[in-house]
């Protein structure tokens, strides 16, 4: 009996160790990616990164998390409820000036940056039988604006106060995610969309491919009025079926941002995987041909992660 009560201790002590030894290895990483819509840009390259990071980062375990875009992600970081997100321009610099009416309860004073990453252009599209081929035309038309507060409906309100139009002005107004505005123009129960999003956004392809439409014009005035961060930019001619010639729009930054909850190795890693797999980047989505290192910190709004710092300063874009 002794005997046994012996081995009985061995087994319990053997597996205590075990035990104890357990968390001597490296703790596992989760890495939420916070997105968009799934027929949005962020989805695919948020797919990209989460793939990349999974890959690369021992013991990471990550996650694509599809949302309503910028606004809903600025704020989930700030609950510390996603590692990494995609975000607009102006919704961060909206989130860390804490302006309620952008949809931010307050100041998100946790949010730290990561890398400019590539323009969104600001995509108005109507179906050619409504007749829509200007901003004033909208008037008596119905549009769909994206998510209420997300970064393109934030787009959408710069554009019309500068145009000197209002929501009023419209027929009637929608605030749904990009494919289910695609699927309301070609049953004919919506007239147009406002987008903003990287070139060659599926929803507008799948929409061109389908019935023949009219790409509208944001002219240069109508810009410069709204001012930083937004900036003139053209939608090259066949970026979209049936679309013969280019046409002049609004364009501003996409930006990656983190929290300071994510330690700076993390960070670092994040940071340093992201620009050395910008092929798959690529792959994954187009728009990702234009993200650049050398152009990572431009017009950033929020102070850079101390990760993300640590790997400018490596590859001496930070001096």
């Amino acid at each position: 009996m002794k005997h046994v009560a012996r081995n009985l201790i061995a087994a319990g002590a053997a597996a205590l160790v075990v035990g104890l030894g357990a968390p001597a290895a490296k703790a596992q990483e989760f890495i939420n990616v916070l997105t968009g819509g799934t027929s949005g840009v962020y989805y695919p390259l948020g797919v990209a990164l989460s793939e990349i990071y999974g890959q690369n980062i021992e013991g990471a375990r990550t996650q694509v998390q599809a949302t309503k875009a910028s606004v809903e992600n600025l704020n989930l970081l700030q609950a510390g409820r996603g590692e990494i997100a995609f975000t607009l321009g102006d919704s961060l610099a909206e989130a860390w000036a804490g302006n309620t009416e952008a949809g931010y309860p307050g100041k998100l004073d946790k949010l730290r940056g990561i890398a400019a990453i590539y323009p969104n252009y600001v995509q108005i599209v109507a179906s050619k039988e409504s007749g829509v081929t200007t901003l004033e035309g909208l008037k008596g038309k119905s549009l769909s604006v994206g998510a209420p507060a997300s970064g393109t409906e934030l787009n959408a309100r710069a554009i019309f106060e500068a145009a000197g139009l209002s929501y009023n002005d419209l027929g009637k107004l929608e605030y749904l995610p990009f494919a289910e505005s695609v699927e309301l123009i070609k049953n004919r129960q919506l007239d147009a969309t406002l987008q903003s999003a990287g070139l060659g956004v599926a929803s507008i392809r799948d929409l061109a491919t389908s019935v023949p439409i009219n790409v509208v014009a944001v002219s240069a005035e109508i810009i410069e009025k709204i001012g930083a961060p937004f900036i003139a930019a053209t939608i090259p001619a066949g970026t979209y079926e049936g679309q013969a010639e280019d046409v002049s729009t609004a364009a501003v930054g996409n930006f990656l941002v983190s929290h300071d909850g994510v330690s700076e190795e993390t960070a670092y890693q994040m940071t340093k995987l992201l620009f050395e797999n910008l092929d798959k980047m690529a792959a994954s989505h187009a728009a990702a041909k234009a993200i650049d290192v050398q152009k990572a910190l431009e017009g950033m709004p929020v102070p850079l992660h101390p990760g993300a710092e640590r790997y400018y300063r490596e590859v001496g874009v930070l001096k």
